[in-house]
């Protein structure tokens, strides 16, 4: 059985890069809904309906074990799906998110206890982030700043230039008006690993910069080895497979954008 990867988009494709690198032997199905992207300014019940059914069509692709790579919907749905979808319909099975093992990072490298997200506003106005640092960090301070273009210039594959450099310096001076004392940042959009050098250039050095696909991959090894009763159900065939729900040809051009080289896609119809 195969890791099924999921996002309402494209910018998963981060996520998956750094799995694939870290372990290139596994069986992996990625999924973008593209044709109901973006989830950023949805509602809670629509999320959650939208991610469940994602879900749901990887389980019956011969996914053991699904990555919710998108922040949006590893705020909104993925608790929902873990304690109340997944007994009920495929107990043996399991689905992780991006945010605990996000702010796993925040934690080990702050050190004036004073950590800052950029996301996008659905994922801001969860409060997931706060919620989990609350449980893991008590204390710990958290500026959040939602950065809605920074999600279309990618897309446009603007990931360099005046456009972005507005747009990084606007976000970068309303984070720091939410507090003096911000050492670390992390990226909490899987589309803004893209813009990581540019935005490296904008902000002050003593920022440390966190970019989600460097880490959500090890995490993942690591629940392998602590968990090795689904570890041992999937395959490794170094196979990959890549679905939309839209348009293949434009799914494949930004893909190579996101991996740095080319897929051959298939469209899908989420009704099985």
């Amino acid at each position: 059985m195969r890791i099924g990867i999921f996002d309402s988009g494209y910018g998963g494709l981060s996520i998956f890069c750094g799995i694939e690198k870290l372990l290139p032997d596994y069986d992996y199905l990625y999924l973008g809904d593209n044709a109901r992207t973006p989830y950023g300014s949805r509602s809670f019940e629509t999320i959650l309906s939208f991610t469940t059914e994602c879900v749901e069509f990887l389980f019956h692709q011969d996914c053991h074990l699904i990555i919710i790579a998108c922040n949006t919907a590893s705020a909104k749905a993925l608790r929902s799906i873990q304690q109340e979808y997944l007994p009920r319909a495929f107990p043996e099975r399991r689905v992780l998110g991006v945010i605990r093992p996000s702010v796993e990072q925040m934690c080990r490298h702050t050190r004036s206890r004073t950590v800052a997200v950029w996301a996008t506003e659905g994922t801001v106005r969860s409060m997931s982030y706060v919620l989990e640092l609350e449980k893991l960090a008590p204390g710990t301070r958290l500026v959040q700043q939602p950065c809605p273009m920074l999600v279309p210039l990618v897309e446009a594959g603007e990931l360099e230039g005046p456009p972005v450099e507005y747009f990084i310096d606007k976000y970068w001076r309303k984070t720091e008006q939410g507090a003096s004392d911000i050492d670390t940042l992390l990226l909490a959009c899987t589309h803004y690993p893209l813009l990581a050098n540019t935005i490296r250039e904008r902000v002050p050095d003593s920022i440390r910069l966190l970019v989600q696909s460097d880490f959500v991959a090890p995490s993942l090894q690591d629940y392998l080895h602590r968990h090795p009763e689904h570890d041992h159900r999937l395959s490794r065939n170094g196979t990959r497979q890549f679905l939309t729900t839209d348009r293949s040809e434009a799914f494949d051009r930004l893909a190579a954008i996101f991996l740095g080289y080319e897929i051959c896609s298939e469209r899908v119809n989420l009704e099985r």
